[in-house]
């Protein structure tokens, strides 16, 4: 298990919250960057400290390695000098209940910094162009201590979700057109096929869209399923990892919806299909007159396609 720091200012509130960390392969000017190369060194169960506005304020443990990945769409302006592709790793933050800011602990943190590629200065003020840092046990039990923090009770890395049953063969059959598509960069590849399955990029960017089922109210992030509104077989690849194309559902939720058996309307009316048995909304204490949280307007197009092929179903 390994200690790194993360430089975040710009990104900290997408990435804490969202569950990772992105970077772009090289600088802007093709140059490399070896903060960047770090994601490709970290391994799950290592500890990052989160350090963004002057202050360390969250804590995480990395639940899956480095892969491809485009940049979050989340991010806005914010990255529009990065490149499109990049670094995605998975992390498990969470704030912790006393932040430090290094500039009061400059004289204890100093001589534990990297001597190259440092994350912050020796005052402790950050440092540009630092991204991902590794850093010592030494530094890294140091910081634990001045944050009151037990490298024991900090959560054991977890799956973001339930282990779903084997692929069916349509989705084996697309993940393989998705493979055999080398007109797609390798990043868009891996990335379109973990969101055919329901992990990825795809659904770390519905978390940051959801943070709970709209039906059930559940937050247990391990137990929910980013569902795609508008079929995959309907959707354009922008569209397969659209976080605008995606509900975060509990399983069962998931199936109805899924299966076109309910749908909603922009103001969140849900509407069941006649031909679901009455019971089956009773016995899984779903009321169909419930209002939901009424959705965004970038979700619109993607509901109306919905409604339609729910419209469409016979049986």
């Amino acid at each position: 298990m390994a200690f790194w720091w993360v430089n975040h200012k710009q990104t900290r509130d997408h990435e804490v919250r969202g569950g990772y960390l992105w970077s772009p392969y090289r600088n802007r000017n093709g140059a490399f960057n070896q903060t960047y190369e770090n994601m490709r060194h970290v391994r799950v169960g290592d500890t990052v400290f989160s350090f963004a506005h002057g202050q360390i304020g969250a804590i995480g443990r990395v639940v899956e390695a480095a892969v491809g990945a485009p940049k979050p769409t989340e991010f806005g302006s914010v990255g529009d000098y990065w490149a499109d592709e990049g670094w995605l790793v998975a992390v498990q933050f969470r704030q912790v209940a006393r932040p430090i800011r290094p500039t009061e602990h400059a004289a204890v943190i100093g001589p534990h910094l990297p001597a190259r590629h440092s994350p912050i200065q020796t005052n402790g003020h950050g440092n540009q162009g630092c991204y991902l840092a590794a850093i010592s046990d030494a530094l890294g039990q140091l910081l634990l201590a001045l944050l009151r923090e037990d490298l024991y009770q900090i959560p054991e890395p977890e799956p973001f979700m339930v282990e779903r049953e084997e692929p069916s063969q349509a989705v084996l059959e697309d993940v393989r057109l998705i493979e055999a598509d080398h007109t797609l960069s390798e990043t868009m590849r891996l990335q379109l096929s973990r969101a055919r399955i329901g992990q990825g990029l795809f659904r770390t960017r519905v978390i940051l869209s959801d943070e709970a089922c709209r039906v059930t109210g559940v937050t247990d992030q391990r137990v929910l399923r980013a569902s795609h509104i508008k079929a995959w077989r309907d959707s354009s690849n922008a569209e397969r990892l659209s976080p605008h194309n995606g509900l975060l559902l509990s399983p069962h939720v998931d199936v109805l919806f899924d299966s076109k058996l309910i749908t909603f309307e922009d103001d969140g009316r849900m509407h069941v299909h006649p031909s679901l048995p009455a019971d089956v909304m009773e016995r899984w204490h779903l009321d169909p007159a419930r209002k939901v949280e009424r959705f965004r307007p970038e979700q619109a197009a993607f509901l109306a396609h919905h409604r339609q092929r729910f419209a469409e179903k016979v049986r």
